[in-house]
């Protein structure tokens, strides 16, 4: 199943693409604002955004950057009634991989996705994200709220297994096993306890990361 988010402020618009794409094995969220947008973004990625132009809160050329920074090969096509040359062109400057203007046929915009997840695959499987905090497996590099957080392979490995592990308590002993043993370098609790400490100092101190006392570590979105 493809899982989109739809950023679209009308409600008949987003209430027929929803209707249209779910009957073709689609997931879709509806964004009313460019805030909301951002909040499930942090939360989850999808395989793919839908993005109108003109929002309440901002214009949607501000959201693609804001994505692009963060989700370097996240696939995005822009949906909108702004259909100057001059609009076009500044959208796939600002990052999208598509430009369809309003009003639509949807078997068309149907088929726009289809070739372009043709192209790009499901690349939503790459990135792991928590409350800002972004991992990009295939390119081995992690961002806090879009800075790019420099992590030693140790730290590295420990947000990662934390992080597909997202809501469920891990415990000290299967980190132990998963982050160090694995690889032969049998440690003492001690390690763990420092490189919790140092990921946090490099990850401003997250709210998300929390210690389950006398148990281990779990990742939550809080916001």
């Amino acid at each position: 199943m493809v899982d989109l988010y739809y950023i679209e402020d009308d409600p008949n618009i987003a209430s027929a693409v929803k209707e249209y794409l779910e009957q073709k094995n689609f997931k879709v969220t509806i964004c009313m604002t460019l805030a909301q947008a951002k909040q499930i973004l942090n939360e989850r990625v999808p395989t793919l955004v839908l993005l109108d132009w003109n929002m309440p809160d901002g214009h949607g050329d501000g959201l693609c950057q804001w994505i692009r920074s963060n989700w370097k090969e996240l696939p995005i096509i822009f949906l909108t009634v702004r259909g100057d040359s001059a609009d076009i062109v500044a959208g796939f400057r600002n990052g999208a991989d598509d430009y369809v203007v309003k009003p639509f046929e949807l078997e068309v915009l149907h088929s726009r996705i289809l070739a372009l997840l043709r192209r790009t695959g499901n690349v939503a499987k790459q990135y792991l994200s928590c409350d800002g905090i972004v991992i990009d497996k295939n390119r081995h590099v992690v961002f806090c709220h879009s800075e790019e957080i420099t992590l030693s392979a140790a730290e590295f490995q420990l947000l990662l297994c934390l992080m597909e592990n997202k809501g469920k308590t891990v415990t000290r002993e299967k980190i132990l096993e998963q982050v160090w043993d694995l690889n032969g370098n049998y440690v003492s609790n001690n390690t763990l306890t420092v490189t919790i400490k140092r990921l946090r100092d490099k990850l401003y101190q997250p709210k998300c990361l929390k210690t389950v006392r006398s148990v281990g570590y779990r990742m939550e979105d809080t916001i």
